[in-house]
């Protein structure tokens, strides 16, 4: 299992501990500032809502996800492939084009992550958030 998900930080800390990258909604209102959106001070990590990935399956995630979940924002403000060990944002027409890239490339569990984007389309973005 690439995605999980987890009811409570009790369970996500049973299951493994802190060596997860987070997925997460961009929950900040829709006129804050990119460099705040992007401040380490403005993530709130381990969101019960989130998906996660372990650590184990970092590699796993890029080499199906790399291409697919790309572009986005970096805490510094530059923007390029995904970073599995820093911030990135991704717009909500970002979320929108990953989407639409999921189910063309149908990689292993994209259903689990459409569902999710999907959910979120009411927030500003989302996050990836290494470890």
């Amino acid at each position: 299992m690439l995605f999980h998900t987890f009811h409570s930080q009790a369970e996500r800390k049973a299951f493994g501990g802190s060596d997860f990258i987070e997925i997460q909604y961009c929950r900040l209102p829709e006129k804050t500032s990119l460099r705040d959106i992007v401040s380490i001070d403005a993530i709130k990590h381990w969101k019960d809502d989130s998906l996660y990935v372990c650590g184990d399956d970092m590699d796993l995630f890029y080499q199906h996800y790399g291409d697919i979940i790309t572009g986005g924002i970096y805490n510094n403000g530059d923007c390029g492939p995904m970073d599995l060990c820093g911030i990135n944002f991704y717009a909500g027409a970002q979320a929108a084009a990953m989407i639409e890239r999921l189910t063309e490339k149908k990689p292993p569990e994209y259903q689990v992550l459409c569902q999710w984007l999907q959910a979120g389309r009411q927030y500003l973005g989302v996050y990836v958030l290494g470890v």
